[in-house]
């Protein structure tokens, strides 16, 4: 079982109790940066990766519409990074990435703000591809890439890969992978796949460490084909099955050679 390193920059995060965890499908609900339900227009960061989430159809396909309240960086040993969909070549894809989150606050001000002692939080790490085995014929869909649990606490060293650039982190326990990382690998002649990365926490705000169930196939995350009619089964339904609500995403296009 394989570790990454996971940060978090200048967040306060406290626990909500008495939520309920319901396993329903209905829509998510969102929890803020201080484990609340958030009903309230967040940052404009947050509202711009909304709207690129929207553009590329990942919201509401793949899950549904949310503001995200951290932002996302994936770092590939390749040096390559996912930009809210850039492209990207499989070979530069095939390990792991290490993963950050960050507050979409204003970079202007470089104050830390103060971190809740107790503000040790679990957060999930998944990645899922929406177009297994294309964006027209998604039989496959969604396809399982990794899922891996980690951990948050306080930590004052700054991270060098902060896009922030202040030294107020809370960083993670190494990442337990759930599901191992497997590089996205799109076939001949099915153009572009959207490889989609989702950062949740538990939606009762628990700060309890979290053990999220392992699917038993990556195709339909386990659940099997849909019946007709119904949504392709993904990321979705599991995060739902295992009381998870996002809080942050990102995604990059890839697609192989041969066209």
């Amino acid at each position: 079982m394989s570790f990454l390193r996971l940060f978090v920059t200048g967040l306060a995060l406290s626990p909500v109790r008495g939520l309920k965890l319901p396993h329903t499908h209905s829509q998510q609900q969102v929890l803020d940066v201080d484990g609340a339900i958030a009903d309230t227009a967040a940052t404009n960061a947050g509202e711009k990766i909304q709207k690129l989430l929207k553009k590329a159809e990942i919201i509401p396909t793949v899950i549904d519409d949310f503001v995200p309240a951290l932002t996302l960086a994936a770092k590939w040993p390749s040096d390559e990074h996912a930009k809210l969909g850039n492209t990207l070549k499989p070979n530069k894809l095939q390990d792991a990435p290490s993963i950050s989150l960050h507050s979409p606050s204003d970079k202007s001000n470089n104050e830390c703000s103060t971190i809740d002692s107790q503000s040790k939080a679990s957060y999930v790490i998944a990645l899922t591809d929406p177009d297994a085995p294309s964006r027209d014929d998604p039989k496959w869909s969604e396809m399982c890439h990794w899922i891996a649990v980690g951990r948050a606490s306080a930590s004052s060293n700054a991270n060098t890969d902060d896009p922030d650039g202040n030294g107020c982190v809370l960083g993670f326990s190494d990442l337990d992978e759930v599901m191992p990382y497997k590089a996205p690998g799109p076939p001949e002649k099915t153009g572009k796949h959207r490889y989609v990365f989702f950062a949740f926490r538990a939606k009762n705000g628990t700060t309890d460490a979290l053990s999220p169930s392992k699917p038993e196939d990556r195709q339909h995350w386990g659940y099997g084909p849909p019946e007709d009619g119904q949504k392709t089964h993904g990321v979705r339904d599991w995060a739902q099955d295992n009381g998870l609500v996002p809080v942050a995403a990102n995604f990059i296009y890839s697609k192989n050679k041969k066209q």
